[in-house]
């Protein structure tokens, strides 16, 4: 997958598990609440991916 490909699931995956969360704590649902956390937190560490991806490419162009 590619820096980018990593960066927009990871910016997808934030978004729905940050609706999931409200939702869950509109509906008093606990668990749909937990499961964004779950889904933000994995958003977050496919965006880490890809910078890493992206950072790793650049140094490599510069050598």
């Amino acid at each position: 997958m590619s820096s980018t490909t990593d960066k927009i699931k990871g910016h997808t995956n934030e978004a729905v598990g940050k609706v999931k969360q409200a939702t869950g704590k509109a509906l008093g649902d606990k668990d749909l609440e937990v499961e964004g956390d779950v889904q933000e937190a994995k958003g977050d560490a496919q965006k880490a991916v890809g910078k890493g991806k992206e950072a790793l490419k650049d140094t490599i162009d510069k050598l």
